[in-house]
């Protein structure tokens, strides 16, 4: 079973190598999220030259009548070639695989990205309980994303949908203070077990971002290559006004563009625009903050 699901891993890995769609391969989402990849490098003048990918098996249950699953793994990892710039592509997907007498018929992955919860969290803005100067240690933030994106930190609540909690995380080490605690409506914390809205919910944190004038805060800007390393993106993938899902910039490409770290479909040093997720569509609408402090201009 390992050898099979390994097998199709690497030739998913393969196809951004070679530039070729696997025949075999049903027409789905995954499919197509690989086939806009492809475009993408190919508009980015981004060749890969190498890939890995490694499968482990977590966990084999007997689902009956000859119907075993399997949990598994699986550690993609690319590099990229741009003009004279190279930098290392990895994502971990957490997938589930069926076999029917040992044959595959059922393969997916476990964790869709953006948040599935149709209930919009505002968060109130809660500025007269900060009075702290912020001065905000991008290195530190940033340091903190590389460490922990394949990764939980035992010391925060860890949630099935992560991203905008491992932004948070970034932030806080960053030098960002929390505020606005018990209230789970109002500023942006995370103690005692418990947690506001911005914290751990795409949209909230959206929503306290635009909002925020002291502490933590951020200047909206129109443009991806505005923002540098530290600063984060917001994803609306329907275009419906609710935003569902967060990143963390941790590098720029050799055209100045950003490349992400997140969670909950766990990556690092993906390119921004995210043209390459399942959950990506031709509406998909952005925020892009650019983190301020008491330091800054702006």
């Amino acid at each position: 079973m390992k050898k099979i699901l390994s097998q199709l891993n690497t030739d998913k890995l393969q196809m951004l190598v070679n530039k070729k769609l696997m025949k075999q391969m049903r027409h789905n989402e995954e499919l197509l999220a690989l086939e806009r990849k492809i475009e993408c490098n190919e508009k980015r003048k981004i060749e890969v030259v190498k890939g890995h990918s490694e499968t482990r098996i977590t966990q084999l249950t007997d689902a009956g009548d000859k119907l075993k699953d399997v949990f598994y793994t699986n550690h993609h990892k690319w590099l990229h070639k741009q003009k004279e710039y190279f930098y290392l592509e990895e994502r971990k997907e957490f997938r589930k695989a069926s076999f029917y007498r040992d044959e595959l018929v059922d393969d997916f992955a476990l964790h869709s990205e953006g948040d599935t919860n149709t209930q919009v969290y505002s968060t109130n803005d809660d500025q007269s309980r900060n009075n702290q100067p912020f001065t905000y240690d991008r290195l530190a933030a940033v340091q903190y994303a590389e460490r922990w994106w394949d990764d939980h930190n035992p010391h925060y609540k860890n949630f099935e949908v992560n991203c905008t909690n491992f932004v948070s995380q970034c932030l806080h080490a960053g030098n960002a203070s929390m505020r606005g605690f018990p209230n789970r409506s109002s500023g942006w914390w995370m103690q005692q077990n418990n947690w506001s809205y911005s914290w751990s919910v795409a949209n909230a944190m959206t929503n306290f971002l635009h909002h925020s004038k002291t502490g933590l805060r951020a200047k909206k800007v129109d443009r991806a290559e505005q923002l540098i390393p530290g600063d984060l993106i917001c994803y609306d993938f329907q275009g419906d006004g609710r935003f569902d899902h967060t990143t963390f910039v941790v590098a720029k490409d050799e055209e100045n563009m950003p490349l992400v770290n997140a969670q909950t479909y766990n990556s690092r040093m993906r390119y921004w625009a995210y043209e390459d997720s399942t959950a990506y569509t031709p509406n998909i609408q952005y925020a892009f903050f650019h983190i301020i402090d008491d330091t800054s201009s702006k």
